[in-house]
């Protein structure tokens, strides 16, 4: 009696596929002697889920449907999500028999003796749909989930398992220790970075601690933690970032390192005393990025020409202005790449420093120690610079200096606290410097704001309403098909419509007319009427321009521009 494949039998007893497709089939097996699941993946004759199916049936093995929500997320977690991934697999439940999982592939026996090694317990495959598991894995090894699942251990748990055992000094890892506490913590950050968060706040609150992340600007909740644990949580990142956990009464700093899917991280972290107890901010700097593209920081051509001639100049003096988390310092490293070369000495003087940048010399202010922003400019000059950053101008003496570096051979790049570039120009005058030294100084000033962009993954074209109309064209010169796009809300954008964000600028040249009436004592309104004649466009006019082009909405320009005054 002849063998007869399984498989083939079960192709011939389910009619999966037509007499004749399979009669093709068996011929090519016949032919060739490869097996018949290769030919049917091969031949895009049936999709994944089926050809799991087919060969379930034919093992006799059991064929289930997931559910995520249904599987205890402790059985889920016995293997790593590194191998849950590269195998396609997720362990279901335990019984005296052993370990049962789900697989892509239950046949794949390298699979099942790796999964008996870690775990050990004996595996009892069943098969599932690939998409299933996969949905499934990435649900349960989620970090807002694995979070939501520490957390809620916790609150079972009360305060039974509150000790916590310190973490080692040095480098950490983002896996976190076996304990609630360290499981927590890890999960808190590991959350954040996936999420593209800029900070951490965990604020102590009533009745629990709330945590929320920073994502493109904006603040959002993520979980609630027992306010039980919020001592030893606090003491446990203290701890990390070499602070003082007996001091509880003054604010600190502290630092730490971290790696997660072998990258590494800077966490910036801050404590501050507050009624309830302490709050903690995380700053998270991703150690990768040692280079920013200037024309991916500086997207806009029209843009990156004038900061490129502007900076074609050998000495001068060049301000970028905004709020606080405006983006000008990824502005100035994006610089700094650009003009970085071998024959050029650069220096930087910030606080703190935030980047390590290759090539590049970067000192750190400590006016702790008496290294304030004056003294180690002064020290900077002696260093025989052709480049120098200043981290932001404060005061008379730091500008003194800074103007005069421009005017004496070097290149000047620094920041200031104004809401226009034409502000920069009065920002230096009303600290004490003459107009005349300013004029002569300066090459340009640009204002800086971030917008968020609309989700590439939901990102949907509609028709714009009269309002719109009018904000983006107050002539009353809009299109009347005027169509435009916004984010309809998605799990990867987390139903905000936005993911990531990009610089508009306001540059303002100091040109030679531009350079009388500085010297003449002109306002910052003449100053900007007279650039907008050169072709200056104003904060307005360029985020009018990302609406448009589909890169952002009305709504996040009206959040970050003042559109009335443009």
């Amino acid at each position: 009696m002849s063998y007869i494949d399984p498989i083939i039998s079960v192709l011939q007893s389910e009619e999966v596929l037509g007499q004749s497709v399979l009669e093709s089939v068996l011929d090519k097996q016949q032919d060739t002697g490869e097996a018949v699941v290769s030919i049917l993946r091969r031949e895009n004759l049936v999709d994944d889920e089926e050809l799991v199916r087919i060969q379930a049936i034919a093992h006799n093995i059991e064929f289930v449907e997931l559910s995520a929500e249904t599987i205890d997320p402790m059985v889920a977690h016995l293997v790593s999500h590194k191998l849950a991934s590269r195998y396609n697999v997720i362990p279901l439940k335990r019984d005296e028999q052993g370990l049962v999982v789900a697989m892509g592939n239950p046949l794949d026996l390298a699979a099942r003796d790796e999964i008996e090694v870690k775990t050990g317990y004996s595996v009892i495959p069943v098969a599932a749909s690939p998409a299933a598991i996969s949905h499934v894995i990435q649900y349960h090894f989620d970090e807002a989930n694995v979070t939501k699942q520490v957390v809620a251990s916790m609150r079972l748990k009360g305060d039974s398992e509150g000790d916590s055992e310190e973490t080692q000094k040095g480098p950490r890892s983002c896996e976190g220790g076996d304990d609630p506490i360290s499981k927590l913590v890890s999960s808190i950050v590991k959350g954040a970075i996936t999420a593209r968060a800029s900070d951490i706040h965990i604020e102590p609150q009533t009745p629990d601690v709330r945590v929320r992340y920073r994502i493109d600007g904006t603040l959002r909740d993520t979980i609630r933690v027992p306010a039980s644990v919020q001592p030893e949580m606090v003491s446990h990142i203290k701890i990390m970032s070499d602070m003082d956990i007996s001091e509880r009464r003054v604010p600190q700093d502290g630092h730490v390192t971290v790696s997660h899917d072998g990258r590494e991280y800077d966490l910036r972290v801050s404590s501050l005393p507050s009624v309830g107890g302490e709050k903690i901010v995380m700053r998270i700097l991703d150690k990768r990025v040692e280079r920013w593209s200037f024309d991916k920081v500086i997207a806009s051509a029209d843009d990156n020409k004038t900061f490129r001639r502007l900076l074609g100049n050998p000495y001068g003096m060049l301000l970028l202005t905004g709020p606080t988390g405006s983006g000008k310092t990824t502005t100035l490293y994006s610089v700094l790449q650009l003009v970085n070369r071998p024959e050029k000495n650069i220096v930087t003087v910030e606080d703190p420093v935030e980047y390590r940048l290759n090539g590049i010399t970067q000192v750190q202010v400590k006016p702790v120690a008496g290294m304030t922003f004056p003294k180690a400019l002064r020290s900077i000059l002696r260093q025989d610079p052709d480049i120098i950053l200043i981290g932001e101008i404060r005061d008379r003496e730091t500008a003194e200096i800074a103007v005069g570096s421009a005017l004496t051979g070097h290149l000047v790049l620094s920041t200031l606290h104004t809401n226009d570039a034409a502000g920069a120009i009065s920002r230096l005058i009303n600290l004490g410097i003459s107009p005349f030294l300013v004029g002569a100084a300066m090459l340009g000033s640009a204002a800086q704001r971030l917008v968020r962009t609309c989700c590439p993954k939901c990102k949907e074209r509609y028709k714009a309403s009269d309002s719109e109309k009018e904000i983006l064209f107050p002539d009353g010169q809009a299109p009347k098909d005027l169509s435009l796009w916004r984010g309809a809300g998605c799990s990867q954008c987390y139903d905000t419509g936005y993911v990531g964000r990009r610089s508009i600028y306001e540059v303002l040249s100091v040109s030679r007319r531009v350079l009388r009436m500085i010297v003449d004592g002109a306002d910052d309104d003449a100053i900007k009427d007279q650039a907008l004649t050169e072709g200056m466009q104003t904060l307005r006019m360029a985020a009018v321009r990302e609406v448009l082009a589909g890169e952002t909405t009305v709504e996040e320009i009206m959040r970050v521009v003042d559109v009335e005054r443009g």
